[in-house]
């Protein structure tokens, strides 16, 4: 594939709109959504937070082997608002 055409297949790709983000109501996080909205790294949210025992429940969805787990953005949202010193 030519540079030119690298070029306008990522311009067509970039021209698409993206979807609008879901609302934090319905949303569904993973460690990596947790970190950034914790301002800490991944490792640390695996390691230390969301181990804890007050720390909102881990959802796993019905797949092959172990899913991946995810937590419902507004409970991590209300967790957090309720270490406010």
């Amino acid at each position: 594939m030519s540079t030119e055409e690298m070029l306008v297949k990522l311009l067509e790709r970039l021209s698409k709109p993206l979807p609008p983000p879901l609302p934090v109501e319905v949303d569904l996080w993973d460690t990596k959504n947790i970190a950034a909205y914790l301002k800490r790294s991944v490792d640390t949210v695996r390691d230390d937070i969301v181990c804890l025992p007050s720390f909102p429940r881990p959802i796993r969805l019905p797949t092959p082997g172990r899913a991946q787990a995810l937590y419902k953005a507004r409970e991590v949202i209300k967790w957090t608002e309720s270490h406010v010193a």
